[in-house]
């Protein structure tokens, strides 16, 4: 898997023959989040003082929140989770979570790290602007790690408010490789 996010492929299922079948995506367009073209509003500036924000503290709650089979769009199954969930142990998937004041899980975030890409897989929220709020965190974790790319997979009007953009192909492949490049 790791390699797959390396050459800017990422697993996805897909419905075929009436079973789930594991299928590697790479969009063209790609979506990315630009780390300094996030777009926080004044109201996404006041909510990030309504949540505790928390990194890694939940990963297993925030893959299943995300995996809600009530969620429309759903692709978050059993082999996706377990994979994640493997690669959150080892140290390369993370969890950026919003709490509310009383400790209850709000929304979250979760993806995996790769020297400097950040390759974000789903997100969720139960309370308002509680995902943007990990959004926004994770955005930050993100510069102070030295982070160079943030992927988004595809753009949706939600990513795009954001301040998502696409790149064509070439271009994402050209980020990518300078984000996992070797440094001695």
């Amino acid at each position: 898997m790791l390699n797959a996010y390396r050459s800017g492929l990422f697993p996805m299922p897909v419905r075929a023959g009436g079973r789930a079948v594991m299928a590697w995506w790479s969009p063209d367009p790609r979506a990315i989040l630009p780390l300094d073209g996030l777009r926080v509003t004044r109201s996404l500036r006041a909510s990030c003082k309504r949540f505790d924000v928390r990194v890694d503290t939940a990963f297993e709650a925030v893959i299943d929140a995300c995996a809600d089979p009530s969620r429309p769009g759903r692709w978050i199954d059993t082999r996706i989770r377990d994979a994640y969930v493997r690669l959150h142990h080892e140290g390369w998937a993370h969890s950026v979570e919003a709490w509310t004041p009383d400790g209850v899980l709000a929304g979250g975030l979760y993806g995996v790290a790769i020297d400097r890409l950040f390759a974000g897989e789903s997100m969720f929220h139960h309370a308002r602007d509680a995902s943007k709020v990990a959004l926004v965190h994770l955005v930050g974790w993100l510069r102070t790690r030295g982070a160079t790319l943030l992927d988004v997979q595809w753009l949706t009007p939600h990513l795009a408010s954001l301040g998502a953009i696409e790149v064509p192909r070439p271009q994402y492949l050209s980020l990518l490789a300078d984000a996992v490049e070797v440094r001695t």
